[in-house]
């Protein structure tokens, strides 16, 4: 029988149980991803196995951090961790599959990228993402568990790196600022100067401004 691990590595709010993990070993892998809400570019997924030997002061989710704190943490991160990866399901993706079965593309290209490959998957959510390695799923894992917090820290600097870039050629936008999310400001945009190539045809928003093409 597998032995359980009750410990969490972050600090648990009261009203959140700390994890039982079942695995005792080195080559646990948190996954976690970033993008579900924007009407525009990649869901971004992350996949980390923290070395034990190398810890990392701060990890905690990656939306309750400043992004030069982020940004810190994600140097940490690459330069300590004994395996990760970054990995992506794009626009044109989430339009074929729906929202949430690319997002689960995205955790399966991001767990099948480590090396040393992962034995067990601690997945931020209330949903495994299909993929054959045991594991389970962990409602707010980000503020509960290391290893999920540390994926969403290199998820999100990623993918904000890459809106970063689609604001350098479409500065009318303003994806420096929203990062894609349905603002104020963005609707505008849309409505102002119709949707990029980028955006995902199949949210409601970019289905309405295209509707009147």
């Amino acid at each position: 029988m597998a032995s359980v691990n009750r410990q969490a590595l972050c600090k648990t709010p009261t009203e959140w149980p700390p994890i039982e993990i079942a695995y005792q070993g080195n080559l646990l892998a948190g996954v976690d991803e970033v993008g579900r809400g924007p009407l525009v570019g990649s869901v971004v997924a992350a996949a980390v196995i923290l070395d034990p030997q190398r810890g990392i002061d701060g990890l905690s989710d990656s939306k309750k951090l400043t992004a030069p704190r982020r940004a810190a943490l994600d140097a940490q991160i690459r330069s300590r961790a004994l395996a990760y990866c970054v990995a992506q399901a794009s626009a044109a993706e989430v339009d074929q599959l729906n929202i949430h079965h690319a997002t689960h593309l995205a955790m399966r290209r991001a767990i099948d990228g480590l090396r040393p490959a992962a034995e067990y998957l601690l997945v931020d959510g209330n949903r495994l993402p299909g993929h054959h390695l045991p594991g389970q799923a962990v409602v707010k894992g980000d503020a509960r568990h290391q290893a999920i917090a540390a994926a969403s820290i290199i998820a999100k600097v990623a993918r904000d790196a890459q809106m970063q870039a689609l604001h350098e050629r479409y500065p009318d936008y303003g994806f420096d600022r929203h990062k894609g999310y349905p603002t104020r400001q963005h609707l505008a945009a849309l409505e102002a100067h119709g949707p990029l190539a980028e955006h995902r045809r199949s949210f409601a928003p970019v289905q309405r401004q295209l509707a009147l093409l």
